[in-house]
């Protein structure tokens, strides 16, 4: 019996590849990392990026590609990115996102890791308020030696050693703050809508629900720094009444939203000395376009009471490399078809 001849054309035929992913990336924070961010990236992946604010560009790119790496998706970005299966945002935010304009299934996901840096930052502004350093750099620029050893009648300044710092929200970014905190041997005290956190478990004093125990926060902490979302429940959240009850020594940092603080409330407590001092970072008014324009309708730069930040407290390197790493760690498992993490949200199939 003959044996047939063995055809090795199927055997010799390489196995389908999957076709390389493209990627838009749309956001000029991860603009620094692109080095980082394409090296971790499957091989043969296409990466493209075009200039974040012409959105002319973004759609064009986005029209056939796999995956938008941006916090802002229009519903024209939305609609032209019809095979889009993730949308990242480099950032917390996902606000910016259009959800309803984009393909059905696509995923919508975010990254954050920049607690430790606005931790930081809330150490170091309450450091620098209650000591006055900034007050004693300016004067002694002029020649005067701004501290009681040298100027009896200069005022003592307070350690962060021994004091209460109070907490209006505690999330990701005020339990990393109050870890910070801890270390150089405060008392830690909190509220957060829900009152669920643990105070015992946190190392805290004592939580409790913002609408029932914020009066008391105020009236005990030496530093409050106020991390809550901003949502229309806590619009106004600190105003004129919560203000007054605090400490004239005390100092407010505010790295969650501007409106949470009412603006008015706290440019008067600031000018009138009701309150110490604040550390504001976040914001009544940004730049509409580029990188000019008032922060608020009030002239808080005219007061010495007051550290001024263009909303930087998260803005370090290692921030957007530990989001850069992020993303491409979830663009491998899209690649890899295994599930993605840190979804906010999947448009409805």
């Amino acid at each position: 019996m003959t044996t047939p001849a063995l055809n090795t054309s199927a055997l010799n035929t390489p196995a389908p590849t999957a076709p390389a992913l493209r990627v838009v990336v749309a956001d000029a924070s991860i603009r620094p990392q692109r080095e980082r961010l394409e090296e971790q990236l499957p091989e043969g992946t296409v990466v493209v990026w075009p200039e974040p604010r012409d959105r002319a560009a973004v759609e064009a790119a986005v029209a056939d590609a796999d995956v938008l790496v941006s916090g802002v998706c229009p519903a024209p970005t939305g609609t032209a990115g019809k095979r889009l299966r993730l949308v990242h945002a480099a950032g917390a935010g996902t606000d910016g996102i259009d959800t309803a304009a984009l393909p059905p299934g696509t995923v919508v996901a975010n990254t954050h890791h920049h607690e430790e840096s606005i931790a930081e930052y809330a150490v170091a502004t309450a450091v620098l308020l209650h000591r006055g350093f900034l007050a004693q750099d300016a004067a002694l620029r002029r020649g005067h030696w701004d501290t009681p050893a040298y100027d009896p009648a200069a005022a003592w300044r307070d350690s962060l050693a021994g004091s209460t710092v109070g907490f209006v929200g505690f999330g990701h970014i005020g339990r990393t703050a109050w870890q910070r905190f801890a270390a150089f041997g405060t008392r830690g005290i909190a509220v957060t809508g829900s009152g669920s956190t643990d105070a015992a478990a946190e190392g805290l004093a004592w939580a409790g629900r913002t609408d029932t125990h914020l009066p008391t926060l105020l009236e005990e902490a030496d530093t409050v720094v106020v991390s809550a979302p901003h949502t229309p429940a806590t619009t106004g959240l600190v105003g004129a009444a919560e203000l007054a009850r605090m400490k004239p020594t005390a100092v407010l940092v505010n790295v969650g939203r501007g409106p949470v603080v009412d603006q008015d409330a706290l440019y008067d407590a600031l000018r009138d000395r009701t309150i110490g001092a604040a550390a504001i970072d976040v914001w009544y008014r940004y730049p509409a376009d580029g990188h000019e324009g008032a922060p608020a309708a009030h002239p808080f730069h005219e007061l010495d009471n007051v550290l001024m930040t263009p909303h930087s407290s998260a803005l370090t390197r290692q921030t957007f490399q530990r989001r850069a790493d992020d993303i491409a760690a979830n663009i491998r498992r899209l690649a890899a078809g295994q599930e993605l993490e840190r979804v906010v949200t999947v448009t409805p199939a």
